[in-house]
């Protein structure tokens, strides 16, 4: 009996003993190992993190003129458990911010841990709520975007929203560089968690967001703006659209579409479009916003010949001096093709043809080319891909397959119809031609900076060398000075200047309702190009070709943006250019 009961003791000690030293070690885990979670949980009881909104970056021009700032408003809200006197929080706040009492009353009854009344507002009203010292009621410094010059490069800046993080544009691209880290205030509270008066505070500071340089130049886009406005006014218009880039990098200088909008007020809509169901709202929006540089296709017309051009050269299935004949139509297959000037051009050299914008000859180049030829220069000039621009909702170009491009389609392709590329595309592609065959990424941003003014970030961009050869780079730009000295660009011709350019009238589809795109494709100086620019006048009403409305536009943006480009005449009227 004495040797169970001496087993039972020790089987009870031992369990005891066991048990003792689990304990022991949880706690010693808890206590060690877990120190630092518990802790963090016990002050999660009794502390409350008020958030700190950072400034967000600046957006500069490439000469260093702020055109994206930010403005210090404040965010009023309601913490539930602190609120002592709810009828007058809510009279004192429907009254200064201007808000129903019944929209008010919603979040000041609501048994919630922070409600937020009201951003972005102005400091005078902050100040007014803040005398009358409600339980509470906090007031905290926030952020407002504005843009100094209102409606500026608007389809291109973007807009950001209520939170202040990009919605659009640059804004949204960047946004990662732009919006900054918040910071938080940590104050102590009660066990109902309501704040300690004069308690401890623990205070992390906001980090600014980086400012973006980027290389839109505030006066070249003011210079383009004021040509396509008025362009606009004299031709009725629809829509003015201009592009102005560097082809040697990709730099964009300047990028219109006119009507443009209010960046300091993006949503708003004329009385009769408020009428509409919220859907439709969205949409008339969206289309006020819409950046058709890049995120529209259209028919090029003339301007593809181009392409058609460059495509003859490199294949060697044409030369400068060959003979062509126009009069002033080509069978092809069941269809009769017309030229533009109804009685023919005769015979013609090629470069003859390049300077009347002669369709049978680029049929006929076309057709030497061949399917695969064109094709293959398409995919050298990147018109099968998207530009690769930092801003977002670029669109892709619409192309036949290769297997049902017939003689017709071919025929058409030639002269830039039944393809349908974006503006944007267009100009690099013809960047390519003009710069020694370069392939470069059109762009805007140029490098980020810290607020203490280090570089945090410089941007580089793809280029293709070699996607043509020198020499066709070279006659190319020989062709294209002559349209506009001798040829259909004779409109924006600038005595003292080499300028090349190509025009083009692209009818609109369906075919047949009398609705047409004009447009010209100019560059300066013909022999070593510092710009290239693309203006389209869409729907314009009368005289619609782009070689009588369109190339004057240009030569008028060319006339002011040159001499302030440090690009000067070569020679005089009466001393021409070797």
């Amino acid at each position: 009996m004495r040797t169970k009961a001496k087993k039972k003791l020790l089987l009870v000690t031992a369990a005891f003993f066991t048990g003792f030293l689990v304990v022991t070690i949880k706690l010693s885990y808890v206590m060690i190992a877990q120190a630092d979670k518990y802790l963090s949980l016990a002050r999660n009881l009794h502390q409350r993190d008020r958030e700190i909104k950072a400034p967000r970056g600046s957006i500069y021009d490439r000469n260093g003129v702020k055109i994206a700032s930010n403005k210090a408003v404040y965010s009023i809200s309601v913490i539930y458990s602190q609120v002592t006197d709810r009828e007058k929080v809510i009279k004192v706040l429907s009254e200064n911010l201007k808000i129903k009492e019944s929209l008010i009353r919603k979040k000041v009854y609501k048994n919630s841990v922070r409600e937020k009344i009201k951003s972005n507002v102005e400091k005078d009203i902050a100040d007014c709520i803040r005398k009358f010292k409600l339980d509470g009621v906090k007031v905290d410094e926030d952020y407002k975007r504005v843009y100094p010059y209102n409606n500026l490069a608007s389809k291109v800046l973007g807009f950001t929203g209520g939170d202040n993080q990009g919605i659009i544009g640059l804004e949204v691209f960047y946004d990662r560089y732009l919006k900054g880290k918040p910071g938080r205030i940590r104050t102590l509270t009660d066990g109902s968690g309501i704040e300690i008066d004069g308690a401890y505070e623990e205070r992390e500071e906001p980090v600014a967001g980086g400012d973006l340089y980027i290389s839109l130049d505030v006066n070249l886009q003011n210079y383009a703006v004021q040509a396509c406005k008025k362009v606009k006014k004299e031709k009725k218009a629809k829509q003015v659209s201009m592009i102005l880039m560097n082809p040697q990098n990709g730099e964009i200088y300047a990028m219109v579409n006119v009507p443009e909008y209010d960046l300091n007020d993006p949503f708003s809509l004329s009385a009769k479009k408020r009428k509409a169901n919220s859907k439709k709202q969205q949409e008339y929006l969206n289309k006020k916003w819409r950046n058709s540089c890049l995120n529209d296709t259209y028919e090029p017309g003339s301007v593809f010949k181009i392409v058609t051009a460059t495509a003859g050269l490199e294949s060697s299935k044409v030369s400068v001096n060959d003979y062509f004949n126009c009069p002033g139509f080509r069978i092809v297959e069941d269809r009769k093709i017309r030229c533009h000037k109804v009685g023919g051009h005769g015979s013609e050299t090629f470069k003859e043809g390049v300077m009347n914008s002669c369709n049978p000859v680029f049929m006929d180049v076309g057709a030497r080319v061949g399917v695969d030829g064109m094709y293959q220069t398409f995919r050298q000039l990147g018109l099968f891909e998207e530009t690769g621009i930092d801003l977002p909702g670029e669109a892709s170009s619409i192309m036949h397959q290769k297997k049902n491009v017939g003689a017709v389609e071919l025929a058409t392709m030639s002269f830039g119809q039944s393809i349908q590329i974006t503006p944007l595309q267009l100009l690099r592609a013809v960047s390519a031609v003009i710069n020694g065959g370069k392939l470069i990424t059109p762009h805007f941003g140029r490098y980020v900076q810290k607020q203490d003014g280090t570089r945090l970030k410089a941007f580089f961009y793809s280029v293709k060398e070699g996607v043509i050869k020198k020499q066709t780079s070279e006659t190319m730009k020989e062709l294209l000075e002559a349209v506009v000295s001798d040829g259909s660009g004779r409109n924006c011709r600038m005595d003292g200047f080499s300028i090349g350019g190509k025009t083009a009238t692209s009818e609109k589809l369906p075919r047949g309702n009398g609705k047409y795109i004009s447009s010209f494709l100019g560059f300066a100086k013909a022999d070593n190009p510092a710009i290239i620019g693309i203006v389209l006048i869409d729907e314009p009403h009368g005289t619609y070709y782009g070689g009588t409305i369109a190339a004057p536009v240009m030569r008028s943006v060319f006339q002011t943006a040159l001499p302030y480009m440090g690009i000067y005449k070569e020679y005089t009227p009466d001393k021409k250019e070797p």
